[in-house]
C-alpha cells in the first residue's frame, strides 16, 4: 500500500532542468547565482519545489558533486602508463570550464559557508582517488606513502587551476609523477 503525499525527492526530469540550470548559473555567474529564486527564474520549475530540495548555494553544489561524472582512465595493465594516463586525465580536468569553476566556487562558498569545506574536501578527494589508486597498483601499501605522493602530482595541478587561472601544466605533471616513481623504486633517498 502506497503512502500518499509528497515523494522524497524531486522527480528525475525536474531534477535533470534544476541541476544543468545550476550549473550553467555556476559557470556562467558563479556560486552566488544558486539561489532558489534565480533557479525558479530560469527554469520555471515552481519555487517551492526548489526551496524544498535546494533550500540554498550549499544544496546545490552538494547535488551537482553527486552527480559529476568520475571518468577514469582504461587499465592497461601497466601500472606506470596508468599513473601517467590519469595525471593527463586530470589535467584535462582541470583545464575543462566545468571542474576547474566548480572547483572555485567551492573554495569561495567554503571561505563563506563552513558548512561547504566538507563539500570542498570531498570533491578534491574525488579528484585524488584515481591517482591513489594508480599509486597503489604500483606496489605502494603505506596510506601516508599514497598520500604523499599523490599530493605531490596533484598539488601543482590544483595551484595552477585555483589560485594562478592557469592550464594545468602537463609536462610538469609528469615530472612529478617521474620523480615520485623515483622515490619509490629508491625509498633509501
Amino acid at each position: 500500500m502506497s503512502k500518499p503525499g509528497r515523494p522524497a525527492g524531486p522527480a528525475a526530469d525536474t531534477e535533470e532542468i534544476v541541476l544543468t540550470a545550476a550549473l550553467d548559473l555556476l559557470l556562467t555567474e558563479g556560486g552566488t547565482a544558486l539561489t532558489p529564486q534565480r533557479l525558479h527564474t530560469v527554469t520555471g520549475v515552481a519555487r517551492t519545489t526548489i526551496y524544498r530540495h535546494w533550500p540554498t548555494p550549499r544544496d546545490f553544489l552538494a547535488a551537482l558533486i553527486s552527480v559529476a561524472p568520475h571518468p577514469a582512465a582504461r587499465p592497461t595493465g601497466d601500472p606506470v602508463a596508468d599513473l601517467h594516463a590519469e595525471v593527463d586525465l586530470l589535467c584535462d580536468r582541470l583545464r575543462d570550464k566545468p571542474v576547474a569553476a566548480f572547483l572555485r566556487a567551492l573554495v569561495t562558498a567554503s571561505s563563506t559557508d563552513p558548512e561547504c569545506v566538507p563539500l570542498r574536501q570531498r570533491y578534491v578527494l574525488d579528484l585524488f582517488a584515481p591517482v591513489h589508486r594508480s599509486i597503489r597498483a604500483l606496489g605502494v601499501d603505506a596510506e601516508a606513502d599514497i598520500e604523499e605522493a599523490a599530493t605531490a602530482i596533484v598539488s601543482p595541478l590544483l595551484v595552477d587551476a585555483l589560485l594562478l587561472d592557469r592550464t594545468a601544466d602537463r609536462q610538469r605533471a609528469h615530472r612529478a609523477v617521474d620523480d615520485v616513481l623515483t622515490r619509490i623504486a629508491d625509498p633509501i633517498r
